[in-house]
């Protein structure tokens, strides 16, 4: 028998909250207070996959006793706890999966807190839907204007990069991108101000790089991103996490029998990362118009120990948002995917609190980390707060809440057109009077554009605003006042899912690239070090032997490849990369020259 989703399994919700009771523990003279308990997957998820583990995150996981999970009809089931490393809970991983259809419940006892704790959830059991996976991408195009070549470095064929407004601030930082889709190879890009690449990773195959970004891990800034298959909009993938010289530090997987999504990946101060995640399920659509037998995309958010790779919060948007918010129509054929959410951006808030944005669903939620359930929702068909006039947006993208409860979001309005133009919405929010004031619209001021899918807004150190407008893959900085202080172009038909804007300094373990020719009179060199932020100058090294090489001359850096015609026919030749004391930074293998 297939097993279905109920669309009633929503609301066991509250039935199945934290339980006070149990005797058995000495009530201590002053016993610490217990930590809110969360057990995931939350109670009144519907759809949990066959193969979830069981999440308690508060307590220390040695604080947990008399574990119980039971399957309607696969019975008890054993299994094994295993410890976070953020010592804030652990996960029961069963020694069997669950059955389809069937409801699980799950309790356990908190103790050393005085009165043992009783907790409990239970969720059901989903059928999950297999997707088809992606073909090859389409080869770059080695003729094309729109592609970049490097003599130092013909492996990278990165798409070009125009500047048509010059960063009024060069000091903000380095462009963070991703390329798709258009000349030039897929790949993840960083770019200067000037429009010149700092660092290019291609992608190879069926694989493609979202989501480019800087942030902190273990104290230390960090290069972040997603990496893999998209499938029927979402991704099928990992996240990536790098040092700031480009070494692998960790890939964080999603859990519970799930991908890690492209659309969002968060790192948290103790060591854990929020992520998307997509699951495809059977379930009846008829009440919405669809058939018995079929498949909806549910949103997933998931908190990763990153050390561990445990799940510690599993949320589903099927167990809190009904699907009638949806402005998607339901598909009639039986195995066409019904996408009634498509969750696109987490922002986990420092009280316990997470602010999900539903593109399909035109709206944003302030989610309950405690209970999961829906705390307001900003927009869509049932919005907490009244929209004062130009807060109404469509299809958006990247919501984050910043202080004073300002919120900001990237309003697609296309897909289909409900606006003439793409913008990047600052709203007021006023949770006592329910009110949601517009304080600023940015839309490019030069041609219009309007944005298919994807963008963000990112909120600088001096008060401007870099708007990445995603699937046209231009990016544009505002200032305060609203006027463009930098505005870069990515090739027509390229499409870039983000763009943000950091300071960036990075040195790469790698040899500096060379590349040289002579005609007997005199020598061409280009060098090139992928990644690199603090070459000042090359120096160049010639000699009659491999081992016998003394200095030519010194050449400013130009940008990613130094071009040098030096005054030298020696047949060994070699460059030194030098800050801008004068250091030595490293040095290129020995090349033998080529006569042209």
């Amino acid at each position: 028998m297939r097993a279905q989703i109920s669309v009633q399994a929503a609301a066991l919700g509250a039935a199945f909250a934290l339980l006070a009771g149990g005797p058995g523990v000495a009530r201590a003279a002053n016993p610490p207070s217990p930590p809110s308990e969360v057990i995931s997957p939350l109670p009144g998820t519907p759809d949990a996959n066959p193969d979830t583990q069981i999440s308690f995150l508060g307590a220390p996981a040695s604080h947990l006793r008399d574990i119980s999970v039971v399957g309607s009809r696969s019975g008890t089931h054993r299994g094994r706890l295993r410890f976070y490393s953020t010592h804030t809970g652990g996960s029961f991983l069963p020694a069997r999966a669950f059955i389809a259809g069937e409801t699980v419940t799950v309790s356990a006892q908190v103790v050393g807190y005085g009165t043992p704790l009783r907790i409990a959830t239970r969720f059901t059991v989903s059928r999950p839907a297999a997707l088809s996976g992606a073909g090859p991408m389409q080869a770059a195009t080695p003729s094309s204007p729109d592609v970049q070549h490097f003599h130092s470095r013909p492996d990278l064929q990165p798409p070009a990069v125009s500047v048509t407004t010059p960063a009024a601030d060069p000091g903000l930082g380095d462009v963070f991108i991703t390329a798709d889709g258009g000349p030039g190879e897929a790949g993840a890009m960083i770019i200067a101000p000037s429009g010149q690449l700092v660092w290019f990773l291609p992608t190879k195959g069926t694989l493609k790089a979202f989501n480019l970004n800087v942030q902190s891990y273990r104290t230390q800034p960090v290069l972040t991103w997603w990496q893999g298959q998209v499938v029927a909009g979402h991704g099928q993938g990992v996240d990536e996490i790098y040092s700031s010289n480009y070494v692998h530090i960790a890939t964080v997987r999603a859990g519970n029998g799930l991908f890690a999504d492209l659309h969002d990946f968060v790192l948290t101060p103790h060591g854990s990362a929020w992520i998307t995640a997509y699951a495809p399920v059977h379930a009846d659509l008829r009440p919405f118009g669809g058939s018995t037998d079929g498949i909806i995309e549910d949103g997933v958010v998931q908190e990763i120990d990153i050390k561990t790779g445990l799940v510690m919060f599993d949320w589903h948007a099927l167990g809190h948002v009904p699907i009638s918010a949806s402005y998607m129509s339901v598909p009639r054929p039986a195995g066409q995917l019904f996408d009634f959410f498509h969750l696109n951006s987490i922002d986990p808030l420092s009280n316990g609190t997470a602010l999900i944005s539903a593109r399909n669903t035109w709206a944003t939620y302030l989610v309950s980390e405690t209970t999961g359930n829906v705390l307001w929702q900003l927009g869509g068909k049932h919005s907490s707060f009244t929209l004062g006039p130009g807060v109404s947006f469509a299809w958006q993208h990247d919501a984050e809440l910043l202080a004073n409860d300002t919120l900001t979001l990237f309003d697609n309005d296309d897909s289909p057109a409900e606006a003439s133009e793409s913008s990047a919405l600052t709203i007021a929010l006023d949770p006592s009077a329910s009110t949601a004031t517009l304080v600023t619209r940015l839309t490019h001021p030069g041609t219009p554009i309007l944005s298919n899918s994807q963008g963000d807004v990112q909120e600088l150190a001096n008060g401007d605003t870099f708007v990445g407008w995603g699937d046209v893959a231009d990016a544009s900085e505002f200032s305060a006042s609203g006027q463009l202080t930098f505005d870069l172009h990515l090739p027509t038909a390229t499409t870039s899912y983000r763009a943000f804007r950091f300071p960036w300094s990075a040195q790469p373990p790698s040899r500096p690239a060379l590349a040289a020719s002579t005609n007997g009179q005199q020598m061409w060199l280009y060098a090139s070090w992928n990644g690199a932020t603090n070459v000042a100058s090359w120096q160049v090294l010639a000699g009659s032997t491999s081992g016998s090489q003394g200095v030519v001359g010194t050449y400013p850096d130009t940008g990613f490849e130094t071009s040098i015609v030096a005054p030298t026919t020696a047949p060994y030749v070699s460059v030194l990369a030098l800050s801008a004391s004068g250091t030595v930074l490293a040095r290129s293998r020995t090349v033998a020259l080529a006569h042209g």
